[in-house]
C-alpha cells in the first residue's frame, strides 16, 4: 500500500481488470500495476494473483495473463479511463477488433456501485459476469462485492466454471504492490 497519498472521504472504490497476451504479458501486467499505483489521486490498495486464461470470442491467439486491481481514487470515471488508456498506449496497444490479441488491456470493471452507460464508457463492464478471468480475481480480493444489476461475484463464479483459467503458482506471482 502507498501511505504517501492521502485521499479524501469522497474517494471511490474501483476495480480494474488487466489483461495481456502479446510480447511479455507478465511484464506488461507488472508494469501497468506500477503505473496505476503512480497515478495522481489514486491509491492502489489490492491486487489479485495473475491468472492464465484461454482467449474468448473465437479469435485464434495466445492465452492471456489476467489480474484485477482495487484502487481508491478521487478521479471521475472518465478521468480514470483516460489515464488507463494512456497506460495502454505506452504499451503500444493497437485496437484491431473485439476480442483480439493485445499488449495490454485495462478495463474499469466496477466504479463504486455506479451504473454508467455511455457510448465509450460502460460500468460495470458489460461482460464481467461472464468471464472467469474477471470473477476469480475479484473473488480473491473482494469476495463480498457484487456487480450492480447482476449479483454477487461469489454466486456468479459457478456459472463460468467451464472456462479455462489457471492461477499462477507462488513462484510466478507478481509482487503485490
Amino acid at each position: 500500500m502507498q501511505s504517501n497519498k492521502a485521499l479524501t472521504a469522497l474517494s471511490s472504490c474501483v476495480m480494474i481488470g488487466l489483461g495481456s497476451n502479446m510480447g511479455r504479458p507478465v511484464k506488461h501486467i507488472q508494469d501497468a500495476l506500477r503505473k496505476i499505483a503512480a497515478l495522481p489521486n489514486c491509491l492502489l490498495t489490492k491486487t489479485s494473483a495473475m491468472y492464465r486464461s484461454a482467449p474468448v470470442g473465437g479469435v485464434e491467439q495466445a492465452n492471456f495473463v489476467n489480474a484485477v486491481a482495487e484502487v481508491e481514487t478521487t478521479l471521475s470515471p472518465r478521468e480514470l479511463m483516460a489515464r488507463l488508456l494512456d497506460i495502454e498506449r505506452q504499451h503500444h496497444r493497437v485496437r484491431s477488433g473485439r476480442n483480439g490479441p493485445r499488449t495490454l488491456d485495462l478495463d474499469i470493471l466496477l466504479f463504486n456501485d455506479w451504473r454508467i452507460n455511455e457510448p465509450d464508457l460502460i460500468v460495470p463492464h458489460p461482460r464481467a459476469h461472464e468471464r472467469a478471468f474477471v470473477l476469480l480475481p475479484l473473488v480473491e480480493i473482494a469476495p463480498d462485492i457484487s456487480i450492480p444489476g447482476v449479483g454477487s461475484v461469489k454466486a456468479l463464479l459457478p456459472t463460468v466454471s467451464e472456462q479455462s483459467v489457471e492461477r499462477y503458482s507462488e513462484q510466478e506471482r507478481h509482487p503485490l504492490l
